[in-house]
């Protein structure tokens, strides 16, 4: 009795485990909605201001498109933001350490990540909505 009490909490723990390391799905964030009466210039620059302040390192830029970096301890994560006047969309690139993968059609990464760029999304979002207001 004492042994088949043990293997239930052993299988348990277990799957506990198991499910906790899980990586969730890779999506990336809903699209943010540009404020009428924005210039390019101040949608780059909002764009650039949450980066910054949340630790991401600007990597490229171009018309339309900045590439940003964030390394964090031994995680290292690559986006893509393309943005015109109406939206600005935020896109995987690539990561190390972040438990990336593939599998049947569908993204997987540590959730961490998932925060992060939610969190770049909702300040880009916040800083345009602040200077749509000057």
């Amino acid at each position: 009795m004492k042994r088949l009490f043990w293997s239930v909490i052993t299988s348990i723990a277990v799957m506990f485990a198991l499910s906790a390391q899980a990586a969730p799905e890779l999506v990336n964030p809903d699209p943010v909605a540009v404020p009428a009466g924005l210039t390019e210039f101040q949608v780059t620059s909002d764009i650039k201001r949450a980066l910054v302040t949340r630790g991401w390192v600007v990597s490229g830029e171009s018309n339309g498109k900045i590439d940003a970096t964030l390394n964090l301890r031994s995680h290292v994560a690559r986006i893509a933001i393309y943005h015109d006047l109406k939206q600005v969309r935020i896109e995987y690139v690539s990561s190390e350490n972040l438990k990336y993968k593939e599998k049947d059609g569908k993204r997987y990464i540590h959730r961490n990540y998932l925060s992060w760029v939610k969190n770049v999304a909702g300040d880009i979002s916040k800083n345009m909505q602040l200077s749509a207001l000057n």
